[in-house]
């Protein structure tokens, strides 16, 4: 059944979790805002069952496997997910609808034939795989964004922006043709002179060792993003996270989930501050959603046979990302029908559709 939100509500298509604040009543928009965070690549098994006890080994680079069990260990799954993501079980979970546990038969998965980021972030953000869209290479996107289409609404100009760790997602967003202000890798933000708290964290992008070509870690895009939240207020505001992604590909159970944990604090964050501002409050919807997913390359859904060191670094699996498909509904098109339910032209669209709640 669906679960009638109270004062706010949360949906999370596996993964695609919508925060929706709804103290309105039926006949008003709701939805007057949007939030979209995307973190690259986090598994759905982590989600829905927490830490993996046969990834908590050397080979996985964990070197106290005592001390990182009492951190993320628990006798059960519920326990365990609780403990890696505390506001997704303890609020999202508890408030909303969670999707995407394909222990119970909740698939979701990318469509496009690629299995690796820039295909899943167009795909999530333009609502279609295309073949164009066949590597990571820096090359503009040549379909148009949800972000695009409503940055040309009259009531979104000036009101959208984009923020990513890694530096392809302004050309995913393709800023230059869009006119969607993105920062994206390394690059400042110059739209809040002034700002002492952005002035370090543009010095921070510059100064700090990098790890990763072009992406700084995720604490810096995000504690920037959300001070232009508090400052400019945009009305739809979009931010890619990748340390679980990047982790995941050098093998490194530890910082992948510390980096899981970490998302599931900023998304904390974001959603109390949202709440505590009356341009947001109540009338806010916030989506939470991985671009892909990982495992095995065969296309066996890793709860069939343990993962190997080689394959948590790898994108391609049948069970890999919540995107897609999910109980016959659509993640990326609840998207665009979410976005278009904003618009002034609302009246013409069927209202979003919600599947039973999976958890």
């Amino acid at each position: 059944m669906i679960r009638t939100p109270y004062r706010s509500s949360v949906l999370l298509v596996l993964f695609f979790c919508a925060l929706a604040s709804s103290a309105q009543t039926a006949n008003q928009r709701v939805t007057q805002n949007v939030i979209m965070v995307m973190t690259d690549g986090l598994r759905w098994q982590e989600v829905f069952r927490g830490a993996e006890a046969s990834l908590m080994t050397k080979a996985f680079k964990v070197k106290d496997g005592a001390a990182f069990k009492k951190t993320y260990w628990r006798e059960t799954l519920e326990a365990r997910r609780e403990v890696l993501m505390p506001f997704l079980w303890g609020t999202v979970a508890k408030q909303g609808q969670i999707y995407g546990n394909r222990d119970k038969g909740s698939d979701a998965y990318v469509t496009n034939s690629f299995f690796f980021s820039y295909p899943g972030y167009s795909e999530t953000l333009c609502g279609f795989p295309d073949p164009r869209v066949n590597s990571n290479d820096n090359f503009p996107n040549p379909n148009v964004t949800v972000l695009e289409w409503l940055s040309k609404k009259s009531e979104f100009l000036g009101k959208i922006a984009g923020f990513g760790a890694w530096a392809r997602i302004s050309a995913i967003i393709n800023a230059d043709r869009s006119g969607v202000p993105v920062v994206a890798g390394l690059d400042p933000l110059t739209t809040l002179p002034g700002n002492p708290r952005v002035d370090l964290l543009n010095r921070m992008k510059l100064e700090t060792p990098q790890v990763w070509d072009e992406e700084p870690f995720d604490v810096v895009p995000f504690y920037t993003a959300l001070e232009f939240l508090k400052e400019r207020k945009p009305r739809v505001l979009y931010l890619s996270l990748g340390e679980t992604d990047e982790w995941a590909h050098s093998g490194d159970y530890v910082n992948y989930l510390t980096a899981a944990h970490r998302v599931d604090q900023y998304i904390r964050v974001l959603w109390e501050t949202v709440q505590s501002m009356p341009e947001y409050k109540d009338k806010t919807t916030l989506i939470f959603s991985p671009d892909h997913g990982r495992g095995d390359p065969h296309g066996r859904p890793s709860r069939a046979r343990p993962v190997r060191p080689d394959q948590l670094g790898r994108h391609r699996d049948s069970d890999h990302p919540p995107r897609g498909r999910v109980d016959r509904i659509s993640a990326r098109g609840g998207i665009r029908r979410l976005c278009r339910r904003m618009v002034r032209d609302h009246a013409r669209w069927r209202p979003l559709r919600l599947v039973p709640r999976v958890a």
